[in-house]
């Protein structure tokens, strides 16, 4: 036993010695684990180099590290609005939502009216993005997220109308990489409306597999305005393409080849970006898609054999064939904003309108919103926009510090659709036949109609989570492993050694110490890991617990691309349930930002709580996922007992947790308030979530009454021969009986009135037929 002892420890030392002698350790170890790496890694292709490479890391990659920093995360500035955004917010955005109907959009004009288009144009919100040199607005990505939120609470073809434009689209491209030129001639009329933009990249035969699209130009010489210039002749088909029926400036994504060399030695350039008027020779605006009833301009384009300058090119001639650089950076930014921000708007407004309406709606004689199944999806509903608001202000900061966070734009994208998704189903569930029955008092059915069209596009959510969030987080978030990549492909062999030997080193004692903290803080329930002391009491559990499974999420990576290798990459869904656990730290740190940058407040600690629980249990689900199905069951059974040996330290919220939640977005008061902040909220009676409104303060206002008139009723001295005696007149019978001031009463009609019209559906004549009828009032019933 001593002599194997004694044989260990010189083994450790011999060990420790080669390992710290870099001479030694690059030449027994480095340099034939370099071999075997550059032998087995597949060679990347420029557009998957270029995917992978994408945008910057932020904090993502903080939490890839394993150890996140409280002090980091609340040293991340908090954005705010500008004075100039905020107006624009309170007065120009009100305005136009003031004029569009989403009922008529869909049922009479199949298109947001004439005056809100002209609006639009004359006061630039095509230009938000745009520098107000150019003549845009010039505002910050939070103030184009905050626009898109409350537009979407109003009506998605004005928001998508909108919204496009701004995110990826020839503004975006023309201000990173066009010509002076391109810029001084196109950004003032796109900021104006003078021209509409659109931009098509999805083909017919490369939804997803955006780079793979079979539509190409050829480098040749043509006429162009009467003389021979140097151009491309470009063949298309694309579809889906937002505002590609009323576009006059299409984006053109397409492959360009060079096969006569007419500018330079390669036949194939890649693929390649171009700016083309839509009345250019040869283009083809095509018919309008219907994408689920809804009404924003979306259709497809085609071109045959179309001559167009190389001039088209964005950012000229030399910018040929980098079109998937430019796209994919672009798109970083751009997705950052868009989908998360408008599905955020359906959340408020679910939120905002259906929590109401369970307090003005009863059943059983009891206010439906103190049955705990209705609670439970008021719950969802409030912890889920809560975490969603949260992560579009994180992300929408994230931009505006210069990031283009290619991972957390993947991230937001998918996780915050799909909670959208859960929220407006939830909000369906509550409100009944309510919401099933279409018609100008319905103030969801829209919303719900259209869902799936937000979990295709901009990235399929399937792919976006099987594929993207930890295929490309992997390599581009981890701290050592594209170093890794890079040294493996150097064209200099003995100078990727080096790096090599930097790199891999790095990444043993990244493993390493993170498996480590990670089995302590699984043993000691992470109760070790001291948070700052900045942070919020209440909220310092949490803390620890992110540390906790930010080093198990880095273990299970590391221990899964080394065992696993390149057969991760088609282990999908342990490559999505990986994803899921940095996504949940995400989410969880952008909720724990959001509660202390509002200053902890108390009234919205339960959604905080709520949210962070339940994303806390998500993670925990992932990790178990990961573990039940990995490939060698020895090493999951042994991460198991080290990573979780006490088990799943999370459960789902508690129903009194639920309980509080649904108070807070059923209930008057700034948690309510907050929550909902941003969301076009019309007073109108008139209209549907107005009539909410309204008809809440005023079961609020009678509240006092209703219980007086409930006594009388249960002390039996209203006559039970009394016909009005039931669940609609009862107030008719209690003031008869003496129970009620006519000042009462006359206050509870008014309340019944508003009742009323707020469950009230609307119902059409039999020979109805939508568009083509120019009845669209229909009457409530």
């Amino acid at each position: 036993m001593t002599f194997l002892l004694i044989l260990l420890i010189l083994l450790l030392v011999a060990a420790a010695f080669v390992l710290s002698n870099r001479d030694l350790r690059t030449r027994h170890l480095s340099r034939p684990l370099y071999q075997v790496f550059r032998r087995i890694l597949p060679r990347m292709s420029d557009t998957e180099r270029e995917a992978l490479e994408a945008g910057t890391v932020w904090w993502e990659g903080e939490l890839f590290r394993g150890r996140p920093s409280a002090r980091a995360l609340h040293a991340i500035p908090a954005p705010r609005l500008s004075g100039d955004e905020q107006a624009f917010l309170d007065n120009e955005v009100e305005t136009v939502c003031a004029l569009v109907n989403d009922w008529q959009v869909t049922r009479r004009d199949q298109d947001i009216p004439a005056e809100a288009w002209d609006y639009i144009k004359t006061h630039r919100f095509f230009g938000m993005i745009i520098p107000k040199e150019y003549g845009g607005l010039g505002f910050s990505a939070l103030a184009h997220s905050a626009v898109v939120a409350k537009l979407s609470t109003r009506c998605s073809a004005l928001s998508v109308t909108v919204m496009v434009p701004n995110s990826l689209g020839p503004a975006e491209l023309l201000l990173h990489y066009g010509t002076d030129e391109q810029k001084n001639h196109y950004l003032p009329r796109l900021a104006r409306g003078e021209d509409i933009p659109a931009f098509a990249l999805t083909s017919p035969w490369a939804g997803s597999d955006a780079a793979a699209i079979p539509d190409h130009g050829v480098v040749c010489k043509g006429e162009w305005q009467g003389r021979e210039v140097l151009g491309m002749r470009v063949t298309w088909d694309k579809r889906y393409i937002t505002l590609g029926p009323v576009c006059t400036l299409l984006g053109l994504a397409f492959r360009l080849y060079d096969p006569d060399g007419l500018l330079g030695d390669a036949p194939d350039l890649g693929i390649t970006c171009a700016l083309v008027p839509s009345d250019h020779p040869g283009v083809e605006i095509g018919r309008r898609h219907f994408p689920l009833d809804a009404m924003f301009m979306n259709g497809p384009t085609r071109g045959r054999d179309v001559f167009m300058p190389l001039d088209f090119i964005i950012g000229g001639p030399d910018m040929a064939g980098q079109g998937w650089r430019m796209l994919m950076e672009c798109l970083a930014a751009g997705r950052s904003i868009s989908l998360p921000s408008s599905y955020t708007g359906m959340a408020k407004l679910t939120a905002r309108a259906v929590g109401a309406y369970t307090v003005v709606r009863d059943q059983f004689r009891t206010r439906i919103h103190k049955f705990e199944g209705v609670a439970e999806a008021l719950a969802r509903i409030g912890g889920h926009t809560y975490l969603m608001d949260a992560a579009r202000v994180m992300t929408a900061g994230a931009v505006d510090l210069g990031e283009k966070p290619a991972v957390v734009s993947a991230i937001v994208k998918y996780h915050v659709t799909e909670r959208g998704r859960i929220v407006v189903n939830d909000g369906m569930d509550i409100i009944g036949g309510k919401g099933i029955c279409l018609g100008p008092q319905n103030f969801l059915g829209r919303a719900y109609q259209q869902l799936p069209v937000g979990i295709t596009v901009e990235g399929a959510n399937i792919l976006t989570r099987s594929l993207i969030i930890f295929g490309q987080g992997a390599i581009r978030c981890h701290p050592y492993v594209l170093d890794e990549m890079h040294a493996a492909q150097a064209a200099d062999p003995e100078q990727g050694l080096q790096d090599f030997d930097r790199a891999f080193w790095g990444h043993v004692r990244h493993t390493t110490t993170n498996a480590l903290r990670a089995v302590g803080h699984g043993f000691t329930n992470a109760l070790l890991a001291r948070p700052d002391t900045t942070v919020a009491p209440e909220m310092a559990r949490y803390y620890r617990q992110m540390t906790r499974f930010s080093a198990a999420f880095a273990t299970l990576a590391d221990v899964s691309m080394l065992t696993l290798g390149g057969s991760l990459k088609r282990r999908e869904s342990i490559s999505a349930r990986l994803g899921d656990i940095l996504s949940q730290l995400y989410l969880i740190s952008a909720v724990l930002k959001r509660y202390q940058d509002e200053g902890r407040q108390a009234a919205d600690a339960p959604l905080a709580h709520w949210a962070i629980q339940d994303a806390f249990c998500r993670a925990q689900d992932a990790c178990a996922g990961v573990l039940a199905n990995f490939p060698n069951r020895p090493l999951a059974w042994v991460l198991r007992a080290l990573l979780f040996p006490w088990g799943r330290p999370f459960t789902a919220p508690s129903d009194a947790l639920s309980m509080a939640v649904a108070d807070a977005i059923s209930q008057p008061g700034g948690a309510r308030d907050r929550l909902t902040r941003g969301a076009y909220v019309p007073r109108d009676p008139a209209e549907p979530v107005g009539a909410i409104e309204v008809a809440f303060s005023a079961v609020l206002d009678t509240q006092a009454i209703e219980a007086r008139m409930r006594e009388f009723e249960k002390a039996g001295r209203v006559p039970a021969a009394d016909p009005r005696a039931n669940v609609r007149d009862m107030a008719e019978a209690v003031h008869a009986a003496g129970g009620l001031t006519d000042d009462e009463l006359q206050r509870l009609r008014a309340r019944n009135a508003l009742r009323d019209r707020v469950i009230a559906v609307d119902d059409f004549a039999p020979d109805f037929q939508g568009p083509s009828n120019t009845d669209t009032t229909g009457e409530r019933s």
